[in-house]
């Protein structure tokens, strides 16, 4: 069959993609890499946006798309047209929105959604297609019934990890030069792990994998990073060093291979804090930027979102990261009950502790999450393109123009070239281009455009 997998536009509302950073659809390559026998195409449109073309040229049997909640709603549009372009392509839709809430795409141009991980369960789809069979005996799907109401298929295992084929890069080849993060361009991802063990209110990950965290072989690791030509590297695990024994593992691997890349990494700050020395043999390995989820400057808002951890820990961790010369992308949830003194005391947190890459996101109560079965009925604006982290979606304490005010202030506070020069010689940011400075000032263009008067 011929499938063509399609990686879908940036939505009108997206702040920030494209602009700081832009990763390679890995999703879509390793549910690729499982389709041997198949002619198989990926279309990154955020990169390129002709999909007529492609369908023309291609003329698939099959388009498969997925993506999070912010890209319902292009994935439905997106899916509509493959549909009126011919009727009989077999459209499907899978990642994590499908995943939690898959009555979200109970279309009639949607043919099938894949909860969880597709690598086992896309082939065998294909096959029942292929077949004519029926879709009842293929694990790990939901479908629309013939009263258009949700039906599922029995729930497929978690996949081992190792069992899985490399992601299908070949597939992608001649958009690889523009997937970048800040500088770092080319950059390619590569996942060692799957899962967190963690439960924080805010997140669905962990919900995603049942709460399970997997890694791969440290030889199949290696092995795969000695192949990869880029010298850039995002490990896009949700947390690299949940194992800390296994982590240390891989550092001494890729350090005893003899492989110079440079490596960002998702780390906990509790894990960080309580093992310099495995942050020390990383930066031995190449690491050079990891993304902290610090949450929050107040001691009860970490309490709340269950992320069972403290301020004091927070602290170590920076002091850990920065004694090894490790970049910190510092993430902070703004909280909507936020009023300008702690907009304030946020600022004097990020200076005190030199923090040169904080990322400012709001609380988002995504669907899937503990945080959005507590405050569903409080949500104001209920348009999924809204869930991009950069616009608030709950009731603020003050008016909510004077919200977005204070949080554009933040990244203008964070920012200013001042500020950078105190704390940022040598930071992550150092050296960038024109071009890529001439990005960052649209990205605050966009920030500035924030306090919009088209909410739904």
């Amino acid at each position: 069959m011929r499938v063509l997998l399609v990686e879908p536009p940036l939505t009108k509302h997206d702040v920030g993609s494209g602009i700081i950073a832009l990763a390679e659809p890995l999703g879509l390559e390793c549910a690729a890499s499982t389709l041997a026998g198949h002619d198989v195409r990926l279309l990154d449109m955020r990169l390129d946006r002709r999909l007529d073309r492609a369908l023309e040229s291609f003329r698939p049997h099959v388009v498969g798309t997925g993506g999070c909640t912010v890209g319902v709603k292009g994935i439905r549009r997106l899916l509509a047209e493959v549909k009126r372009f011919d009727p009989a392509i077999r459209t499907v839709v899978g990642g994590h929105h499908a995943t939690v809430q898959p009555q979200d795409f109970l279309d009639p141009q949607i043919d099938a959604a894949v909860v969880g991980e597709g690598e086992t369960t896309f082939p065998e789809l294909l096959a029942a297609w292929d077949a004519g069979r029926g879709l009842d005996d293929v694990a790990g799907l939901a479908l629309r019934g013939p009263d258009g109401g949700l039906r599922r298929t029995p729930e497929r295992p978690l996949a081992d990890l190792d069992s899985l084929p490399r992601p299908a890069r070949h597939l992608v080849q001649h958009y690889r030069p523009h997937y970048f993060r800040g500088p770092w361009r080319p950059i390619a991802s590569v996942y060692t792990s799957r899962g967190c063990p963690h439960r924080c209110a805010f997140c669905g990950m962990w919900k995603v994998h049942r709460g399970q965290y997997r890694t791969r072989s440290v030889e199949k690791i290696v092995a795969e990073l000695r192949e990869l030509p880029e010298t850039r590297i995002d490990l896009t695990d949700d947390n690299t060093f949940d194992n800390v024994a296994w982590a240390a593992r891989l550092a001494q691997a890729i350090r005893d291979a003899g492989i110079r890349k440079e490596y960002k990494v998702y780390a906990r700050a509790d894990t960080v804090a309580a093992n310099p020395d495995l942050v020390r043999s990383w930066r031995q390995a190449g690491l050079r930027l990891a993304l902290v989820g610090f949450e929050s400057f107040r001691e009860d808002d970490l309490q709340a979102w269950n992320k069972r951890n403290s301020l004091e820990t927070n602290a170590r961790a920076v002091e850990v990261l920065q004694a090894n010369e490790v970049e910190i992308a510092s993430y902070f949830v703004i909280h909507p009950e936020y009023l300008p003194a702690d907009f304030a005391a946020l600022k004097r947190h990020i200076d005190a502790r030199r923090l040169t890459q904080p990322v400012f996101t709001m609380l988002t109560p995504f669907p899937g999450t503990d945080l959005y079965e507590q405050v569903r009925d409080r949500i104001t604006h209920r348009d999924f393109e809204l869930c991009d982290f950069f616009h608030v979606v709950l009731p603020t304490r003050m008016p909510e123009r004077d919200f977005y005010r204070e949080f554009v202030g933040l990244y203008r506070h964070a920012y200013a070239i001042r500020r950078m020069r105190r704390f940022a010689r040598k930071s992550f940011f150092s050296g960038l281009s024109w071009a890529q400075i001439r990005m960052r000032q649209r990205f605050f263009s966009q920030l500035r455009a924030l306090p919009r008067t088209d909410f739904p």
